[in-house]
């Protein structure tokens, strides 16, 4: 098993650097993500990458990940929509509709017969996973980073735990990320697009929930792996409504987006972005199978460091708001 595992990553991460070379060369002017309000970017740049990922995730059904065959064809689905809404756009509630719709197929499918209540809390949860994941691929290098992290840090704990499919899948999700970020990290020649961000951020949530259900994790632990991305997003979210902003509408308030606008540039901010995620992705690890206080203090102690971060980042936010006369 370890050797053809060996052998999924290498040809996963194959395949996303190839389909991405392809792309560039002979798609460059196809799907172009034209700089608007919420870009960190002020030149046209290809938004086609999410194929190159999903091409690499597909080769793991070769390799033991067959019984995972809904969640991949769900995010399959997904990807086909979310093409469209990147080629000609869809509205807000359409897709959030859609998405909502795959996620609540998923949890039937996965958890069946359950309680209603807390059924609908997971679809929720998957839902907001698949979405968010959109909002944090603004920066290069970063939705793509956070990717190769927290999809091996699932392939890990699942190997750990002995199950191969969830493994298999999770280890070419996060090589074809690998695969990918060799063209996305800054300066970015080609970002994911709504096709790469939407199913990846629907895989997060799917196999956390797949791997709760099959014991190779706690409910927790999906959470705390994407702790940065969920926390910067929903955060942010948070904020908005509080400030009675529209939140539909695009914006740079996100953590990450403020932290380039500073001067930290896309790399430095990537590699905060990285180190956060290792910090939470190792402490989820960790915990994962120690007893209850110890995975609490664990989950707790990674999210206090995430707040301070936050913290960190608004204090120097409002500085640099005083200093430059920043708008928001």
């Amino acid at each position: 098993m370890p050797a053809m595992l060996g052998g999924l990553a290498v040809l996963s991460f194959a395949l996303a650097f190839a389909a991405c070379r392809v792309l560039l060369s002979r798609f460059a002017r196809f799907a172009l993500d034209q700089p608007n309000t919420r870009s960190l970017h002020d030149q046209p740049v290809p938004r086609t990458g999410g194929i190159a990922v999903l091409a690499a995730a597909g080769a793991s059904l070769a390799f033991g990940a067959a019984a995972l065959w809904p969640a991949l064809a769900l995010a399959l689905c997904l990807a086909a929509i979310s093409f469209i809404d990147d080629l000609y756009g869809m509205p807000a509630l359409a897709r959030f509709a859609v998405h909502l719709a795959a996620a609540a197929v998923l949890v039937w499918y996965v958890l069946s017969p359950m309680n209603a209540v807390a059924m609908l809390a997971i679809v929720l949860a998957v839902g907001w996973i698949t979405n968010l994941y959109n909002f944090m691929d603004g920066s290069d290098g970063l939705a793509g980073g956070m990717a190769v992290i927290g999809f091996g840090a699932y392939a890990l704990a699942a190997a750990l735990a002995g199950e191969g499919a969830t493994c298999a899948a999770a280890l070419a999700i996060a090589a074809g990320a690998a695969g990918f970020l060799c063209h996305n990290f800054p300066p970015a020649r080609i970002f994911l697009g709504d096709v790469g961000s939407i199913p990846l951020g629907f895989l997060a949530g799917a196999l956390g929930v797949i791997g709760w259900r099959n014991d190779l994790w706690p409910l927790w632990f999906p959470l705390l792996v994407f702790g940065p991305f969920i926390g910067d997003a929903t955060v942010t979210l948070l904020k908005r409504l509080a400030g009675r902003q529209r939140v539909w509408e695009a914006h740079r308030d996100h953590y990450y987006q403020r932290l380039v606008r500073m001067g930290f540039g896309h790399r430095r901010t990537a590699l905060i972005g990285y180190a956060a995620m290792l910090l939470c992705s190792a402490a989820a690890l960790v915990a994962r199978e120690q007893p209850p206080a110890t995975q609490a203090a664990a989950f707790g102690g990674a999210s206090l460091v995430l707040a301070a971060i936050a913290v960190w980042v608004d204090v120097r936010w409002a500085r640099h708001r005083r200093e430059t006369g920043a708008a928001s």
